[in-house]
């Protein structure tokens, strides 16, 4: 069965206000208990990063929508800027500092419906 989600009609308990951010949920298990993936959007704030974290039992995917942000991945730093992607191994420690005046947004995608992430 497909799921849609309109984002004009949103479920407020699937935004999650960070002090760094926000992250939207648009599909995953937790929305659509059949998903193999999940889905959303994210914004970190000028100035500001998101905890350096890994995910065990999946991979990655960030696309960048605006703004820009050194991402870090391992050892390794990537300047990211829109219409960039990044593609994170499971198991990987990552975290992403916006260097932008204006936040920087990604959608990002797991290879799992059910991610987990753990903070370093």
């Amino acid at each position: 069965m497909a799921t849609i989600t309109d984002l004009r009609n949103q479920d407020p308990s699937r935004i999650l206000n960070e002090s760094w951010g926000k992250i939207q949920w648009l599909c995953g298990k937790e929305i659509d208990e059949e998903s193999e993936m999940t889905f959303g959007m994210v914004y970190i704030n000028a100035g500001d990063a998101n905890p350096r974290h890994v995910h065990p039992n999946c991979e990655e995917i960030i696309f960048i929508l605006s703004g820009e942000c050194d991402h870090t991945l391992g050892a390794e730093t990537f300047h990211l800027e829109p219409g960039m992607m990044l593609r994170i191994p499971r198991n990987v420690p990552h975290n992403a500092t916006t260097t932008s005046w204006e936040p920087c947004r990604m959608i990002i995608a797991y290879s799992s419906g059910d991610r987990q992430t753990i903070g370093e």
